[in-house]
């Protein structure tokens, strides 16, 4: 088999990349993300995706690289992760008790061809009426800080989810179902 790298080190895509149940490699990607492109929400989620993979796949000659990223899309803006506790107090404060977006866009690229395929996983999240008691109780977990919308669905966040509509998986950070479907087209799965 050849080789399959997931060009991140986050620790919820690891696990949920386990899921497809073949051996695979991680590799920190050297991209460089910038939300502030002047791109389509959906294009902006692609393109990061992509960038993450290229960066990762110009360093290896004969594997098949996995780069994913995730931002949430709330009355028209991109929100990414929070830079400090304010900011995370002010992103839970705004989405209490409302429905926002999830973007999920990953790419899959052969190195050796650059032949790649690609897309973007959309969800969502509405969040119950949060009080000033929850979200500073929880700012002062430490969990929100480095989460896309100052949340994590899979951890204590959990607690501020009324109801989803999509794919969990995408939610938490790579649409697992997506990327078995690419990884087919590509020979890894089959």
């Amino acid at each position: 088999m050849r080789r399959v790298i997931l060009a991140s080190t986050s620790p919820r895509r690891r696990e949920l990349f386990k899921k497809l149940n073949i051996p695979f490699e991680i590799i920190a990607s050297d991209y460089a993300e910038d939300m502030t492109l002047a791109l389509p929400p959906r294009k902006l989620a692609m393109h990061l995706a992509r960038g993450k993979a290229e960066a990762v796949a110009r360093m290896h000659d004969d594997a098949i690289v996995v780069g994913a990223d995730t931002f949430l899309v709330f009355e028209g803006r991109v929100i990414g992760k929070p830079r400090d506790a304010k900011e995370a107090a002010r992103m839970l404060g705004a989405l209490s008790g409302k429905a926002h977006t999830i973007l999920t866009g990953f790419a899959v690229i052969d190195s050796a061809d650059r032949r790649d395929v690609g897309g973007v996983e959309e969800a969502r999240v509405y969040f119950k009426a949060l009080s000033s008691g929850d979200i500073s109780g929880y700012i002062e977990s430490g969990e929100p800080l480095d989460k896309a919308g100052a949340y994590a669905i899979q951890g204590m966040g959990a607690k501020f989810i009324d109801r989803i509509e999509g794919d969990y998986d995408a939610i938490v950070g790579l649409p697992v179902e997506r990327i078995k479907e690419a990884l087919q087209e590509f020979g890894i799965l089959a």
